[in-house]
């Protein structure tokens, strides 16, 4: 008789999982993450009136994470949405030396969604301008914007949709604070200054780690941008690098200061354009003086109460 293998008698051993097991358990937590994404984007659309009925929404594609996994949840949401609404996804093809062109539109085609490729050599200005060195990421981002919002006009988009998430709320947030005296964000919807195009933000409420990790589920083709992905020292990488050592310190703390920014207490801030301190308290109808008055010395300029 054959002997029996020590592990079968030892009830301490635990058995082998087997491959099927480990294959439905990953598809479960697939599943979780993909209605957790479903719902946030759902629950962002809803409190910011993203989306109407009728609207055309133009999904703007760069071939990274985020923009992939912004049509993906649009697409899903679309086929139970409330409203009736179109998309179309719509890349920038700025001509970046070994940029791999067939990749979205192979993509997009297998979707079966409409999409259309815009071609403009967005890479040779950038490059001209700019000295070898700095940083191109404003310049590139604003020719960008521009391309797209023309397309979206000359073509009756009601709708541009963007693929930032929750981190990089936050992230803008402090870069505007440390960086340029600010407290001003990337909101989760925006009329353009020309006050012809709503842009949204649907992934507002989604962490990055989820998006990543979404997309490394659905093994998305994606295509890294060259152009300045290989700038060091970029101060919104120095920001970023600090908020991951504070989640690392504090986990939960980028979700509580994503949390603040839809929660503003402009009396409890500094902005006399925004909360009226003049007139906080004031005893009677007296005009107050004005910097001038206290400042100057002898009789003070009054200043409009």
């Amino acid at each position: 008789m054959d002997a029996i293998p020590l592990t079968l008698l030892d009830p301490a051993t635990p058995p082998a999982p087997r491959a099927a097991d480990a294959g439905r358990s990953a598809k479960r937590e697939a599943d979780k993450l993909a209605k957790r994404l479903r719902h946030q984007v759902g629950k962002a659309i809803a409190d910011y009136g993203m989306i109407e009925d009728g609207d055309k929404v133009m999904v703007c594609l760069s071939g990274g994470k985020d923009s992939y996994t912004l049509l993906d949840v649009l697409l899903q949401l679309q086929k139970k949405a409330p409203v009736d609404f179109s998309i179309t996804a719509v890349n920038l093809d700025q001509k970046q030396p070994g940029f791999p062109e067939h990749v979205l539109p192979e993509y997009l085609r297998s979707l079966g969604v409409d999409f259309h490729i815009i071609e403009q050599d967005t890479y040779s200005v950038v490059s001209r301008v700019i000295p070898e060195g700095k940083t191109m990421c404003s310049l590139c981002s604003r020719l960008r914007r521009g391309a797209l919002y023309t397309y979206a006009e000359e073509h009756g988009y009601t709708k541009i949709a963007l693929g930032h998430h929750r981190d990089d709320l936050v992230n803008t947030f402090f870069l505007n604070l440390f960086f340029h005296a600010k407290l001003s964000g990337m909101p989760p919807k925006l009329l353009s200054d020309d006050g012809k195009h709503v842009v949204i933000r649907p992934l507002a409420y989604v962490r990055e780690a989820d998006i990543e990790a979404h997309a490394a589920i659905k093994q998305f083709p994606i295509i890294p941008c060259n152009l300045c992905g290989s700038q060091e020292n970029l101060q919104r990488a120095q920001v970023k690098k600090m908020l991951q050592q504070w989640e690392k310190e504090s986990p939960g703390r980028v979700e509580t200061m994503a949390r603040a920014l839809a929660d503003i207490r402009p009396s409890q801030l500094s902005d006399p354009g925004l909360f009226d301190f003049r007139s906080l308290g004031r005893r009677g109808d007296a005009v107050l003086p004005d910097a001038h008055g206290w400042l100057g010395g002898g009789t003070p300029e009054i200043a409009d109460a």
